[in-house]
């Protein structure tokens, strides 16, 4: 219980009638638990932004609370728990809108293609949500390393062609389903991902590995701009999802700058 007798600064009104968008705590880096796609937990550790809007006659916000609130909900941090955790920061801040963003690493398990050596390869992902009033806006974002080969460099040469490592980003924004919305994967966003590329990025390899892998590359060119076209048509395809932005980075190995598109797209029923 708060000490009544000493004295709440931040609730003391302000006189210069100008709201404040977004008022809180950000790099916090906390302890967390996410589910994997057999239901599992998977601990790891976030940097962790948490801010609610301000009306213009409030001082200042109580920081102390966003922790109270974070630590009541450390057990689960999904797309499913977001809407709590957001109602609770405006129910506790007496705030009309609040907004969150939970960065971490999601490690996947992957066997290498012919060998079968298992090794984790990790993807950075971050949880958006912000609820306003009575609606609440969730975003999943998934950023997967792949490799791309350029198919003009292909295509001009006698032999070989320039390859690289590339990133691509997904933000999905889930369709709405009852009081929550559809559920996807973390899994599932990494899959759309390397179906775009030219082949997967494995963390370990064995030297069977690396001749199917620079093999399958080979034969699956693509441009920075087809990474992005396929993994519009797989998001335009998942009935699972409202809204959609693709982002793709080449990390050109013969340029000395990167290359990039984007697309963003949305559901024919969205």
């Amino acid at each position: 219980m708060p000490d009544k007798s000493l004295p709440d600064i931040q609730a003391t009104p302000d006189t210069r009638g100008i709201a404040i968008d977004q008022v809180g705590v950000s790099d916090l880096r906390y302890p967390i638990q996410v589910t994997d796609q057999h239901g599992r937990p998977f601990p790891t550790v976030a940097t962790i932004s948490m801010s609610v809007h301000l009306p213009h006659q409030f001082k200042g916000t109580h920081m102390s609370r966003f922790l109270e609130v974070l630590s009541k909900h450390e057990g689960e941090v999904t797309s499913r728990t977001l809407p709590n955790i957001l109602h609770d920061l405006k129910q506790q801040l007496h705030a009309e809108q609040a907004h969150i963003e939970v960065a971490f690493t999601y490690f996947v398990s992957k066997k290498a293609p012919v060998s079968g050596a298992p090794a984790k390869v990790g993807c950075d992902c971050v949880f958006m949500g912000t609820s306003n009033g009575a609606s609440d806006d969730l975003v999943l974002r998934v950023t997967v390393p792949v490799t791309t080969l350029c198919p003009c460099s292909k295509e001009i040469s006698d032999y070989g062609a320039h390859n690289q490592r590339g990133y691509v980003t997904l933000d999905v924004r889930p369709k709405k389903k009852g009081n929550g919305c559809e559920l996807i994967l973390i899994e599932d966003l990494i899959e759309i991902a390397e179906k775009s590329g030219s082949a997967p990025v494995y963390a370990l390899l064995k030297r069977t590995d690396e001749r199917h892998v620079t093999m399958q590359a080979f034969d699956n060119p693509v441009f920075v701009e087809d990474v992005v076209r396929n993994a519009a048509a797989l998001l335009l395809a998942d009935k699972r999802v409202a809204s959609f932005t693709v982002k793709a980075v080449n990390h050109e190995s013969i340029h000395d700058h990167n290359a990039f598109a984007v697309i963003s797209g949305k559901a024919a029923d969205a």
